[in-house]
């Protein structure tokens, strides 16, 4: 890694600092006048050096598929939560089985999610995954009546503060629901600024869901749910 130029690291730095979202370099290109931006190599070299610097702090730089944030890291998650002014959002079992086959087994139609659970999905649950932009419609299968095809978004991976998709744990890893609880509900969005929002919840499940629905949990808890994807 070649030199970096004190200056660009300061820019590169302060837009983090302050950009609320993750940024991608060709967001960052877009800072400097034509005429004197650095090239992607000088920014990837201050972001490695910036990630190296802050290796021992409390905040660390974290990487979002081809988006860059600063972020608090999770140990300090305990002490940050408590300036929340609302409690985290909760949703239903359903929510997150649906959520957690979406991630795994993408991309999936609704009927594959039904096979998989065994019940009907609640078309709630899908407007709520579509309205917190964590799933998106990626395609159609090529059947009768063209059924929309779900994946997970960029979005997804920001909420769950994951890279990308291989950071999921694999099935064979996953343990009980409570353990898992536990650990990921300290996974908020931890970086600087983030205040725990209040976003609507899905809407209380048909009958075929209601024992599902019985328990509401914290929803970094999905990613243990996806053990319902290993039952077909």
């Amino acid at each position: 890694m070649s030199e970096t130029n004190p200056e660009l690291k300061n820019i590169i730095e302060a837009a983090l600092l302050v950009a609320g979202q993750p940024l991608t370099i060709e967001k960052m290109l877009t800072m400097f006048p034509a005429e004197s931006q650095p090239t992607r190599e000088e920014i990837r070299d201050v972001l490695e050096t910036l990630a190296e610097e802050y290796a021992e702090r409390v905040m660390e730089l974290k990487q979002i598929e081809r988006s860059w944030r600063f972020q608090t890291r999770d140990k300090y998650a305990p002490w940050i939560q408590r300036l929340a002014e609302e409690r985290p959002v909760k949703y239903s079992r359903a929510l997150l089985e649906t959520l957690s086959i979406i991630a795994y087994r993408q991309p999936v139609t609704r009927g594959d999610i039904e096979e998989i659970r065994g019940v009907s999905v609640s078309t709630d649950i899908i407007k709520t995954l579509l309205g917190r932009e964590w799933v998106r419609q990626v395609g159609v299968r090529n059947v009768p009546g063209r059924p929309a095809l779900y994946g997970t978004t960029r979005e997804f991976l920001e909420h769950f503060n994951l890279k990308s998709l291989e950071e999921l744990p694999p099935l064979s890893a996953l343990r009980d629901l409570d353990t898992i609880s536990k650990e990921l509900n300290l996974r908020l969005d931890l970086e600087p600024g983030a205040e725990a929002s209040a976003a609507p919840s899905d809407e209380a499940p048909g009958a075929d869901e209601s024992a599902a629905s019985a328990e509401a949990e914290p929803e970094p808890a999905m990613l243990n749910e996806a053990q319902a994807a290993g039952r077909d």
